[in-house]
C-alpha cells in the first residue's frame, strides 16, 4: 500500500480522535507527511510488518507497534525496529537495482511481467 496514502489516512483518523501507528519501510515519505507515530522497519518495501512467513518477526513487530501506540512521548515519534532484513546489508544494493542484473535476468523478469499482464487481461475479459 502507498506510504503517503496510509499516512494521510492516519492523519485524518488522528484528527477524529482515533490513535494510529504507521508501520512503514519508507521513512522519508511517512515523516514528511507528519504522522504522530511511525514504526520504521528497514526492510524492502511491502514488508513493514516483519519478514514474510516469519511469525516471530511479525509478532515482535506488532508488539513494538502496540507499545509505541501506548508510550509515544510526543507527536511525530519515529521508532526504528531493531530487526534486520538480512545479516548482510548488501540486499539494499540488490533491491530494485537493475544495474546489478544480467541481461538474461532482465529478460526473464520482463517476460514474467508480460505473462502476468496477459493473465490479468484474460481475467478482465472473462469477468
Amino acid at each position: 500500500m502507498c506510504h503517503q496514502t496510509v499516512s494521510l489516512a492516519a492523519r485524518h483518523l488522528e484528527a477524529a480522535g482515533i490513535p494510529t501507528v504507521i508501520l512503514g519501510c519508507a521513512k522519508d515519505i511517512v515523516e514528511h507527511v507528519g504522522v504522530p507515530r511511525l514504526l520504521f522497519s528497514d526492510f524492502p518495501l511491502g514488508n513493514p510488518a516483519g519478514r514474510p512467513h516469519d511469525r516471530p518477526s511479525q509478532d515482535f513487530t506488532l508488539d513494538l507497534a502496540l507499545r509505541l501506540l501506548k508510550v509515544a512521548p510526543a507527536p511525530r515519534t519515529t521508532v526504528q525496529s531493531p530487526l534486520p532484513w538480512a545479516a548482510d546489508p548488501a540486499w539494499k544494493l540488490d533491491y530494485c537495482n537493475i544495474a546489478r542484473l544480467s541481461p538474461e535476468e532482465i529478460g526473464r523478469r520482463r517476460a514474467e511481467f508480460e505473462r502476468q499482464k496477459d493473465i490479468a487481461r484474460a481475467g478482465r475479459a472473462s469477468g
